[in-house]
């Protein structure tokens, strides 16, 4: 994957916290008090920084997920694993990571895995 794309996608991500964080923030007393103890006062600085255990208690599990898969794709950039299927190891299409940024599978990985959790 080439510097532009991980660039795009790695404001992708940090745009994907902001906005789940954004909306926890309107939504969510507590985590907005959990938010408000950690002394920071620009969004940014929240979606730039990890997210502590103590504040993600204040959120529900669906919510907790997505910020930690977020979480786990900035990581994969960092490291250069981004972009690369955790179930065969190929390369993710650019569509799919465009669609979904922070996807750990390729598609035909996903569609498989989705089939063993039906069955």
């Amino acid at each position: 994957m080439d510097d532009k794309i991980k660039g795009q996608m790695k404001l992708k991500l940090q745009d994907l916290k902001a906005d789940v964080l954004t909306s926890l923030i309107a939504e969510n007393n507590d985590f907005r008090a959990a938010v408000e103890d950690i002394g920071v006062k620009d969004l940014a600085d929240v979606a730039s920084n990890d997210i502590d255990a103590r504040t993600l208690e204040a959120v529900g599990t669906k919510d907790k997920l997505r910020l930690q898969r977020i979480e786990s794709a900035l990581v994969r950039l960092e490291n250069g694993r981004f972009g690369v299927c955790v179930g065969c190891g190929s390369k993710i299409d650019n569509k799919r990571l465009i669609a979904i940024p922070y996807a750990v599978m390729c598609i035909d990985c996903q569609s498989s895995s989705e089939r063993r959790r039906v069955h």
